[in-house]
């Protein structure tokens, strides 16, 4: 009997550890993304120069994506899964269609970036490669490549 409680108390503690790193760094996503949001709606044409600056996508490729987004910092999370996953924007798109409502990190998932990589953290970074989001990096002494 005691066998069996403690199996079961381990399996817990396993899905636990995996779990909650998982959910902290969607947290952390959805922060940025919210903040992002606040300086978009700011100033947005600056916003759209900043995106038409750092993603090098046809005036028509962005103006797609900017007219299928209700918030613009979602406009920026396509462009940048894209960017990280090397896939084109218009496959972002479809798969943002049918989960927009299961936020990014689903959708980052769906499009192949592992929650807790290089590539996912990577998608609040900017070509310079330092966050826009919270001051405080979570991979502090890593080299980028």
């Amino acid at each position: 009997m005691k066998s069996g409680f403690m199996l079961k108390a381990v399996i817990l503690a396993v899905l636990v550890g995996l779990i909650l790193p998982a959910m902290a760094l969607a947290n952390d996503l959805t922060d940025f993304v919210r903040n992002l949001s606040v300086e978009a709606k700011a100033d947005p044409s600056g916003f759209r120069a900043r995106l038409r600056a750092q993603f090098p996508v046809p005036g028509g490729t962005l103006d797609l994506v900017l007219s299928n987004v209700t918030d613009p910092a979602d406009a920026y999370m396509m462009l940048r899964v894209g960017e990280v996953s090397g896939q084109p924007v218009e496959r972002v798109l479809d798969v943002y269609k049918v989960n927009k409502g299961r936020g990014w990190g689903y959708i980052a998932r769906q499009m192949g970036i592992k929650p807790g990589s290089a590539e996912f953290h990577a998608l609040k970074d900017g070509p310079s490669g330092k966050s826009k989001g919270k001051s405080k990096s979570k991979s502090k002494g890593k080299k980028n490549k």
